[in-house]
């Protein structure tokens, strides 16, 4: 396969996710390869995994200098993760090549597109029941200064372990799913820590799934080539773009994308799929209406109100947080 500018260009909007949201690369990028390029599956994850661990580092080592990193996490993660992402990749060798394979890492992307959309909308609410009982007194006010978040190395080395077992087979959840794990176990950690947490861990999971798929994996050098040299301008721009736009509608527009990839990855037709994305555009909105209404909140929300909410969770962070992930 020759260097592909079309490739480079769809990589790079989806850099542009990435820069925007912190998540959504091996979401987007995989399913992207596979469904609009021919690409197989394997070749697609072992390549998307590649680029990630170029366009990675980029953004963490930022959070880094920031001190928004919380190493002592990042530690316990990487136990379980690096091994787990290695150990990905020779399962997904030992399983072989043939179309039976291809097709079950397909499902295997499916299951992890919808666990990382539905983790969006769990967040979301969480927000939102956060929110109602602040207001009512149920909860205290959020403090200036958060508690010191103590490690808890054993769920931390299982939440590593999981993650990086489905990175290493599907290239998905270096970001999408773990952040999620990360807010349920670690309630008291502030949004730009929990974005540099996770986007930091993600490096040495990235490169050890990542040299894996080079090692025993379907690499195939200008298909790689291609994704850097789209997806590392686009993650800047983003970046870039990230205190402009408001990031409730880009989550929500990543959680549409997100569903919409995986009914294509579970070889739903463009009529089902049409119909079933058709119902999510309709009734996801009117039930979030009802959530708002039963929490005591106007059924539409103002404008600027995800982002508030997002830097009233953080403070001290200076802008509103975008919610990460891979």
């Amino acid at each position: 396969m020759d260097f592909d500018p079309w490739m480079a260009l769809a990589a790079f909007g989806i850099g542009i996710v990435v820069g925007l949201t912190g998540m959504g690369g091996g979401a987007l990028m995989t399913p992207v390869l596979v469904l609009f390029f021919g690409v197989a599956p394997t070749a697609a994850v072992s390549s998307d995994l590649v680029a990630a661990a170029v366009m990675k580092p980029v953004g963490s080592f930022v959070h880094l200098r920031r001190g928004t990193v919380n190493l002592s996490l990042v530690r316990w993660l990487c136990v379980g993760s690096v091994p787990a992402a290695f150990c990905g990749v020779l399962i997904t060798r030992a399983l072989g090549s043939d179309e039976s394979v291809q097709h079950g890492i397909k499902i295997a992307l499916g299951v992890a597109l919808l666990i990382a959309a539905g983790g969006l909308g769990v967040r979301a609410y969480q927000r939102l029941v956060e929110r109602a009982a602040r207001r009512d007194g149920r909860a205290p006010a959020l403090p200036t200064e958060r508690p010191e978040v103590v490690a808890r190395p054993l769920p931390t080395i299982a939440i590593g372990a999981l993650g990086g077992l489905i990175v290493g087979i599907t290239s998905v959840g270096s970001g999408s799913l773990i952040i999620i794990a990360l807010m349920a176990l670690y309630p008291t950690l502030k949004a730009n820590q929990l974005v540099g947490t996770d986007l930091f861990q993600a490096v040495p999971l990235v490169f050890s799934a990542a040299l894996g798929h080079i090692l025993f994996g379907d690499f195939q050098l200008d298909l790689t080539l291609a994704l850097i040299v789209g997806s590392v301008p686009g993650a800047w721009l983003g970046a870039q773009l990230s205190t402009r736009l408001p990031g409730g509608l880009v989550r929500r527009a990543l959680a549409f994308v997100l569903l919409a990839s995986a009914l294509k990855m579970f070889g739903v037709g463009n009529t089902g799929t049409a119909a079933l994305l058709a119902a999510f555009l309709v009734i996801t909105p009117a039930v979030w209406m009802l959530l708002r209404r039963r929490h005591g909140f106007p059924a539409l929300a103002r404008p600027g109100e995800d982002d508030e909410e997002a830097a009233a969770a953080d403070p001290g962070s200076g802008r509103p947080q975008q919610v990460s992930a891979s």
